[in-house]
């Protein structure tokens, strides 16, 4: 389609960095007015009104991303999320590696970024250490053994979507969307609250319709993208450090724009304030947390945004395994360690005494 739209002078990859910019500014304005985290709908002390905001993102990124794809608009055919062979175990291990960092940090990725754009030092660390974790995995040292755990597949073949299995995508569409709704109704939360969570879950068929079809070209063809932070901050690091030797792309261009709108809100809002580390544990309890999520969501295949809220609307099998898996990691970490354990590494008090809560956000 994109021959259609006039241009001239610009291709479908600079148009999508563009995109990108406006798609990240969109998405760190509504989380930070949201605080949009997966986390926080796991254990957080707010987890209903979280769950509900994060569930109806999810039934509107669904619904919303399955109605293209019947309007022929999209396809997912052939995408990574769909591969006929699962590597499991890479999924299984990285969900859960992703689940126990992000309890360690007090924030998915995702969250981590957005409080970034805030003043929070603590989040821009962790996004530097995630970054550099995940590049190696992809790209560097950690690649033999992200290679080695992915080795090991279950041949799925038609039947690595959901849309194979008998009541087809509608079905599952539907048996996805509707509890999603059902918890979101139920979250007591105020109106522009739940507004938001809807928008968020609106840049997910937004961002694979205007990827995959408006800038479509035949003779410039460029991948299918969304919001994702893992392969996005990869890209972004290197896009830093040698940005004279390759052009930037979809995937800083989100990154930028993530942080802009959250500078942006945190401004207008007077949230903006710094905020660094209290203790040498507490720095060391976020680099292992933020090093886990950085291996742990290259061998998912995603964060809780990639494989979880826009690889779920691929209706593909890997995405709710590798959620599921970070859930599962999330909730192990917080039941072993509990939240007096992770806050005691907050604080220089005496083991007999109970120091305050120091969350990340």
């Amino acid at each position: 389609m994109f021959e259609t739209l006039g241009f001239e002078e610009i291709g479908p990859r600079a148009v999508s960095l563009y995109f990108a910019l406006a798609l990240g500014l969109g998405f760190g304005i509504l989380a930070q007015l949201t605080r949009f985290c997966f986390r926080r709908a796991l254990i957080g002390e707010d987890r209903r009104q979280a769950a509900g905001i994060w569930a109806l993102a999810l039934a509107v990124s669904v619904l919303g991303t399955q109605a293209a794809v019947l309007q022929g608009w999209i396809s997912f055919e052939g995408h990574r999320l769909l591969a006929a062979d699962l590597p499991v175990l890479a999924i299984l291990a990285g969900g859960v590696m992703f689940g126990i960092g992000m309890v360690l940090t007090r924030g998915c990725i995702s969250r981590l970024t957005v409080l970034s754009g805030t003043g929070n030092l603590r989040a821009l660390l962790c996004i530097l250490v995630f970054a550099i974790v995940a590049h190696a995995t992809l790209k560097g040292v950690l690649a033999p053994l992200r290679g080695l755990l992915s080795g090991y597949t279950l041949p799925l073949g038609d039947y690595a979507t959901l849309a194979a299995l008998p009541g087809g995508a509608a079905f599952w569409s539907t048996v996805i969307a509707l509890p999603a709704l059902w918890l979101a109704l139920r979250s007591q939360n105020s109106g522009p609250a739940l507004l938001g969570g809807a928008l968020i879950g609106a840049l997910v068929p937004l961002a694979w319709v205007t990827t995959g079809y408006v800038l479509f070209d035949e003779f410039d063809p460029i991948a299918m993208e969304n919001l994702s932070f893992t392969a996005p901050m990869s890209e972004g690091l290197f896009y830093v450090i040698a940005s004279s030797a390759l052009p930037a792309g979809f995937g800083p261009g989100l990154i930028g724009g993530v942080l802009a709108g959250a500078v942006v809100s945190a401004l207008l809002r007077r949230e903006f304030h710094w905020q660094s580390f209290e203790t040498p544990r507490q720095t060391g309890r976020y680099l292992l947390g933020a090093s886990l999520m950085g291996f742990g969501s290259v061998l998912a295949g995603g964060c809780t945004l990639g494989a979880g809220l826009a690889g779920i609307s691929t209706l593909g099998v890997a995405a709710p395994l590798a959620l599921a898996s970070i859930a599962l990691g999330g909730f192990l970490a917080h039941s072993l360690l509990g939240e007096a354990v992770i806050a005691a590494s907050s604080s220089p008090a005496a083991p007999q005494a109970r120091p305050a809560q120091q969350p990340a956000e």
